[in-house]
């Protein structure tokens, strides 16, 4: 073997690890960004449950018989009698 092809051939060598190199850490970024995509598609998932709650829970809490609980219990409200109800006329 002369020396050009010894040149050659280690140059070809280097470029293969080099290559090789590039192919391990290209496919170990693209599974690091995998498990990323995973677990934000997850949090989406919880956030959207979470979403789907709320509503159920603000009609919960806005029924009217809560509503005319608690204007009993703390704001001592009553439904008026018919002596205390004032017409105002123009």
């Amino acid at each position: 073997m002369n020396r050009g092809q010894l040149i050659i051939l280690l140059f070809l060598a280097f470029s293969l690890l080099l290559t090789s190199t590039g192919v391990v850490y290209s496919k170990y970024a693209t599974r690091k960004q995998f498990v990323a995509l995973q677990m934000l598609r997850a949090e989406r998932d919880a956030i959207e449950v979470e979403w789907g709650r709320l509503p159920l829970e603000q009609s919960t809490w806005a029924t009217h018989a809560r509503v005319e609980k608690i204007a009993r219990k703390r704001l001592k409200m009553h439904i008026p009698t018919a002596e205390e109800v004032v017409v105002v006329k123009p």
